[in-house]
């Protein structure tokens, strides 16, 4: 597709300096106000590009449609990416620089010299030779996850409206908030949608698509101690705060644990602690790829808090599972013709086709249980949630005709 006119470069650089950061600890929705900012830029670059139907709604959604182009009936696709950033690192006053013509140097980011991104860590800038690398200052994440994605999307749209050969069905458009903070599909209107098969764009390197990610639970353990004045303690205070150490120090360390664990196997993890003596929280994320094995890890880790709790006798504990999401794998697989046309089209863009699985989870794993099955797609994203975050432009080309090629695989089949 090398004869058609992108623009990708221009909307990425333009996107990034937009801050969308979400916030966990926020109760609205979108969970930042600032989200909106983007959204809205959004709406008018659609709505310019001779796009009819377009929304911004209350939650932030974005809603676009591609009428068909052409004379018989095919399932309608989704084009699906998120806006917000992530909270990891700071997404305020970001600068893009690119690092045009790439030759495999080490690239030191201006505002933070020890901030290297290198061939040594990235091995993935060995395959970026002759490319166009965009990073950050080095005070910042870059937002390349998901404004990548985001770019391609709308770099794809601007294919799709400026060359009416290329042949596709109804698209429609859908862009998110919040799915840094696991909330990215909480209002989607589904009847609205009205998709038939969807597509996040947010994944890594080129060529690169997953059809399962993690399934996914929380949990949400209560300590209760017995409180006492600690000048009168003996023999009566169980300090909620030591017992939730000893919980934590006795989790397994050489396996079910971020740290150790790797490809198909899953993890516990605690992610937030907050407490005093009388009462304390432990937050824990539960993962595993086969959704069963689930109840088994919060089954053991149950094990374990009783355990501790048997050294107290006066202290009680709450154990609350609550599902997060879930593989989507269990609903692509039912629908083979997806990976089929996905493989076909990464072919038609140049590219060898490499599914993977995702150790995580996108909005993707939710909506296919929501009734849309939802893969995930490449954009070149790299060093996410981090100042050492980077994309080359080529690769978000790569998957704007990726897509363009993939509504084309369903309108000619």
């Amino acid at each position: 597709m090398s004869h058609f006119q992108h623009s990708a470069k221009e909307r990425f650089l333009r996107y990034v300096q937009v801050d969308t950061q979400a916030d966990p600890f926020s109760n609205t929705f979108p969970s930042t106000e600032k989200q909106f900012d983007l959204s809205r830029i959004l709406v008018e670059e659609l709505q310019a590009m001779g796009i009819e139907e377009v929304e911004l709604d209350e939650y932030g959604y974005v809603y676009a449609t591609i009428p068909s182009n052409v004379d018989k009936e095919v399932p309608t696709l989704c084009f699906c990416s998120h806006v917000d950033t992530s909270p990891d690192a700071s997404g305020t006053g970001v600068k893009p620089i690119i690092h045009e013509n790439y030759q495999g140097q080490d690239i030191a980011l201006p505002d933070d010299s020890g901030i290297v991104i290198s061939p040594k860590n990235f091995p993935y800038l060995r395959k970026q030779i002759g490319n166009d690398i965009i990073t950050a200052s080095g005070t910042t994440l870059l937002g390349a996850d998901d404004k990548a994605g985001v770019t391609a999307i709308m770099n794809a749209v601007y294919l799709w409206m400026n060359s009416p050969v290329i042949p596709h069905g109804k698209i429609r458009i859908l862009f998110t908030p919040d799915e840094e903070i696991g909330r990215g599909v909480n209002h989607v209107d589904m009847e609205k949608l009205g998709a038939d098969f969807g597509f996040t764009l947010d994944g890594g390197e080129r060529g690169t698509f997953e059809d399962q990610t993690f399934s996914a639970d929380g949990v949400h353990l209560t300590i209760h101690g017995l409180s006492a004045h600690p000048g009168y303690a003996k023999g009566k205070m169980e300090n909620a705060l030591k017992i939730a150490g000893e919980v934590l120090a006795a989790l397994p360390k050489e396996r079910l644990s971020p740290e150790v664990t790797e490809g198909m196997q899953g993890f516990v993890h605690p992610v937030h602690v907050e407490g005093i003596g009388e009462k304390t929280v432990i937050q824990f994320i539960i993962r595993d790829f086969d959704t069963a094995k689930l109840k088994v890890h919060e089954d053991e880790l149950e094990a374990i808090v009783k355990k501790v709790l048997n050294n107290y006798p006066g202290s009680t504990y709450e154990f609350v599972v609550k599902e997060q999401y879930r593989n989507m794998k269990e609903v692509v697989d039912q629908h083979p013709e997806i990976v089929q046309n996905i493989e076909a089209a990464i072919r038609r863009a140049g590219l060898d086709p490499v599914k993977g699985a995702i150790r995580g989870g996108t909005d993707g794993s939710r909506l296919s249980f929501m009734g849309l099955p939802c893969p995930n797609i490449f954009t070149g994203m790299q060093g996410i949630h981090s100042k050492y975050e980077w994309v080359a432009l080529q690769d978000i080309e790569k998957a704007s005709e990726t897509i363009v090629y993939l509504a084309a695989e369903w309108a000619q089949s």
